[in-house]
């Protein structure tokens, strides 16, 4: 690419040179046509994989697992966020819930940043009363958080950006981040993101997708759970780790850095009882 790059400069800068070129290509022999050719191919190739964008096949030890990132993708993701990822792939979690994790997609600058913009705005969470379509304070949610206005710094809008490339949702559709903090023994019991009421519907559209970012490791426990999924998780590994609340289901415990998606409704926009979760 830097190369037609340079050559469409090279022509801007003389066009004379260019003209005569095409004229006396017109007289070369079909062989040097040829050879011409294959020599440009080769430059083109030998800068592909200089940048990581061409890469090949070295033997079964070395094959790109799905998913995986090359380093030329690491360095255009970084260049849009605050601070180095580590290694990114995506991993499929289950199909019901439609639930995918993002490993390393914030950085731990990027995880300090949001923590420390929204601690003085951290108040007791709230739910959505089904009747009213308003907040309001309840028993089953005990968690602390802030909400940050969509778009309002240059770091907040490439995190919302990246947001929008891993689900293929417009940023326009998004809602605004909310921060939250789970203390010790604090919850959120199982419940749905999407909406019950016609209020919230009609005023912003239904919650069809959400995700969560982890902005800090913890000790034991603090797993999200989906207490409905299908399938047999007790197979998986590390679930002798999980938490008593963690092996009713589909679990994952939090990792800075790392991002879940899931799917509230299906693919039809009917409800997934299987999106269920705390």
């Amino acid at each position: 690419m830097v190369a037609a790059t340079e050559r469409v400069s090279d022509s801007e800068r003389g066009g004379a040179t260019m003209a005569k070129g095409r004229q006396s290509r017109k007289r070369t022999s079909s062989a040097t046509l040829v050879l011409t050719t294959l020599l440009t191919l080769s430059v083109v190739t030998l800068l592909l994989l200089s940048l990581g964008i061409l890469s090949l096949p070295v033997g079964s030890d070395h094959v790109r697992p799905a998913h995986h990132l090359t380093s030329f993708d690491r360095r255009v993701l970084e260049s849009a966020g605050m601070g180095k990822r580590g290694e990114q792939w995506v991993e499929i979690l289950s199909w019901e819930p439609r639930a995918f994790l993002y490993h390393n997609f914030l950085s731990k600058d990027e995880c300090e940043y949001l923590i420390n913009i929204a601690k003085p705005h951290m108040v007791k969470s709230t739910v959505v009363d089904v009747k009213t379509g308003k907040s309001k304070d309840s028993r089953v949610r005990t968690s602390s958080g802030a909400f940050l206005k969509r778009g309002q710094d240059k770091i907040i809008r490439n995190i919302e950006k990246r947001i929008a490339d891993f689900t293929f949702i417009p940023v326009e559709h998004g809602e605004g981040l909310q921060v939250l903090h789970y203390g010790e023994g604090q919850k959120y019991e199982s419940h749905f993101d999407c909406f019950f009421d016609n209020y919230n519907v009609k005023n912003g559209g239904q919650r069809i997708a959400t995700v969560l970012m982890y902005l800090s490791d913890v000790e034991e426990g603090g797993e999200t759970v989906f207490p409905s999924a299908k399938g047999n998780f007790s197979s998986l590994p590390g679930w002798n780790e999980r938490s008593e609340c963690g092996k009713r289901g589909l679990s994952l415990k939090p990792k800075l850095g790392d991002a879940l998606l899931f799917w509230s409704m299906g693919p039809d926009a009917t409800l997934d009882p299987s999106s269920l979760h705390g």
